[in-house]
C-alpha cells in the first residue's frame, strides 16, 4: 500500500509525467525500429539472411551500448539534457527515415547497417539522459520508486512497440512493406518523442551552468581510469567476479539460442512462401520469453529465500542444461515455445541474483564503475554468442552440435556456481 501511495504522489510531479512521456514514446519507437531491422535483415527474401547477417545485426544493436555507455555521461554533464532528448530523438527520426529510403532503394546491406548503427548509438545517449534527468523531476524520498517505475514502463513500451511492429508485418501486402511501415512508424514516433521533450524547460533537467569541471578530454581519460580501477576492485571481490563470469556464460548461451530461433523462424518454420508465419512465430517466442522474465521477477525472491542466492543461480543453470536438449533438439515450434519460457525464467533469475550479489559485495564508491563493466560484459557476451552461432549454424538453424555445446556450458556453469556456494 505504501508503494501505491508513493506512485500516486509521484504522478503529481508534472516534470516526472512529462519525462516519462518522452521515455515511453522513445522506447516504443525503439521496439518498432528493432522489429523493422530484424524484418529487413532476417525475413526479407531478397536478403536471404545467414547466421552471419544476424550476428552483424546484433552487433549493430548492442555494441554501441557496450562501448559508448561508460562515456555517455561525460557529454550529458556538459550539455542541456532537455536538448539531448529533443535533438537526439529528431536525429533518430531522420536516420530511421534514411533507413527506410535504403530499404525502398534496395541499397547494399552495409549501408542499412551503418544507418541502424547510428540510430542505436544515439539511443545510448537518450537512455542515459533520461536516467540522469530523473532526480531533477522528483523529490529524493520518491527517487527509488521513480527508478523502479520509469525503466520498467520503458521496457513495457518497447515490448508493445515490438508487438506493433510484428502486427504491421501481418497487415502488409508486399513482403518489404512491413519493414517500411515499421520504420516509418518508428520515425514518426521519434519525432513525437522529441516534441514531448519541449514540454520540459530547457534547463529543467540540468546540468546547472558551471556544474561540469575540466575538459571533455580530461573527463574521458578519467572515465577510462575509473573503469580500470573498477576492474582492480573487482579482483578483490571474488564473489562478485565469480557470479559476473557465470552470468556472462549464461548470457552467451541465451544469445546463441536466440540466433538459432531466428534462423528456425526464418527458414524452418516459415520459408519464402510463408515469411509472415515465421515473423508471427518469432513474435510469439519473444512474448513467451518475456513472460518468463516477469515470472522470474516474482519467483526469484521466494526461491532465494529457500535456496540461497547462488543455490537459485545454480538451479537455473541446471534446469537450462536439461531442457535445452530435451526440448530444443526437436526443432519444433511448440517445444521451442516451452523452452523459451523456461529460458526467460532462468536467464532473468540468474541476472537478478547477479545484480544483488554485485550490489551487496562491492564498495559503494566503485558500484557505478562495476555496473558499467557489467553492462559491457552482458552485451559483449551476447554479440560473441551470435558470432559463434554464425560459425556453427546451418542456414535452417538446425544444429545439434550448437545445442549440445550450449547445454554443456549451462551444466558447467551450474557445477561451478554450486562450488562457489560451498566456498562462501
Amino acid at each position: 500500500m505504501s508503494v501505491i501511495a508513493d506512485v500516486r504522489t509521484l504522478w503529481r510531479f508534472r516534470g516526472f509525467r512529462r519525462l516519462l512521456t518522452v521515455r515511453l514514446l522513445s522506447q516504443f519507437s525503439d521496439g518498432v525500429f528493432q522489429v523493422g531491422l530484424a524484418g529487413y535483415v532476417v525475413f526479407s527474401p531478397e536478403q536471404q539472411a545467414t547466421p552471419a547477417d544476424i550476428a552483424a545485426a546484433m552487433a549493430v544493436l548492442l555494441l554501441p551500448y557496450s562501448l559508448l555507455g561508460p562515456f555517455a555521461g561525460v557529454l550529458l554533464d556538459r550539455l542541456s539534457r532537455r536538448q539531448v532528448l529533443l535533438y537526439g530523438n529528431l536525429l533518430r527520426a531522420g536516420l530511421t527515415a534514411a533507413s527506410c529510403t535504403l530499404v525502398l532503394a534496395g541499397a547494399p546491406i552495409w549501408l542499412f547497417y551503418l544507418s541502424a548503427l547510428m540510430v542505436t548509438a544515439v539511443n545510448r545517449f537518450i537512455l542515459a539522459g533520461l536516467s540522469a534527468a530523473l532526480p531533477r523531476v522528483v523529490d529524493r524520498e520518491r527517487l527509488v520508486v521513480a527508478n523502479s517505475i520509469s525503466p520498467t514502463a520503458g521496457t513495457v513500451a518497447a515490448t508493445i512497440g515490438g508487438a506493433s511492429g510484428f502486427a504491421l508485418h501481418t497487415v502488409a501486402d508486399a513482403r518489404w512493406a512491413g519493414d517500411v511501415l515499421a520504420l516509418i512508424c518508428a520515425a514518426v514516433i521519434y519525432v513525437l518523442a522529441g516534441a514531448a521533450a519541449l514540454a520540459l524547460g530547457r534547463d529543467q533537467l540540468g546540468p546547472d551552468p558551471g556544474e561540469a569541471r575540466g575538459t571533455v578530454r580530461r573527463a574521458l581519460l578519467e572515465t577510462v581510469r575509473g573503469l580500470v580501477d573498477g576492474l582492480r576492485h573487482l579482483a578483490h571481490r571474488r564473489s562478485a567476479a565469480r557470479v559476473l563470469g557465470a552470468l556472462g556464460v549464461m548470457r552467451f548461451c541465451y544469445g546463441a539460442l536466440l540466433v538459432t530461433v531466428l534462423m528456425l523462424a526464418r527458414y524452418a518454420w516459415g520459408g519464402d512462401a510463408e515469411v509472415g508465419a515465421g515473423m508471427a512465430m518469432l513474435g510469439l517466442v519473444v512474448g513467451v520469453s518475456g513472460a518468463g522474465f516477469f515470472v522470474a521477477a516474482v519467483m526469484t525472491p521466494w526461491a532465494v529465500e529457500r535456496l540461497g542466492r547462488l543455490g537459485w543461480f545454480a538451479l537455473c543453470a541446471a534446469v537450462a542444461a536439461v531442457l535445452v536438449p530435451a526440448l530444443g533438439l526437436t526443432f519444433r515450434p511448440l517445444p521451442i515455445l516451452v523452452a523459451s519460457f523456461v529460458l526467460g525464467v532462468v536467464t532473468q533469475g540468474s541476472k537478478i541474483v547477479t545484480d544483488t550479489v554485485v550490489q551487496s559485495t562491492v564498495d559503494d564508491r566503485f558500484r557505478g564503475r562495476i555496473f558499467s563493466l557489467y553492462d559491457m560484459l552482458f552485451n559483449v557476451a551476447f554479440v560473441g554468442a551470435a558470432g559463434v552461432a554464425a560459425l556453427m549454424l546451418p542456414p535452417d538453424g538446425r544444429s545439434v552440435a550448437l545445442l549440445v555445446t550450449v547445454s554443456l556450458l549451462y551444466a558447467l556453469t551450474a557445477v561451478a556456481v554450486n562450488r562457489f556456494r560451498r566456498l562462501e
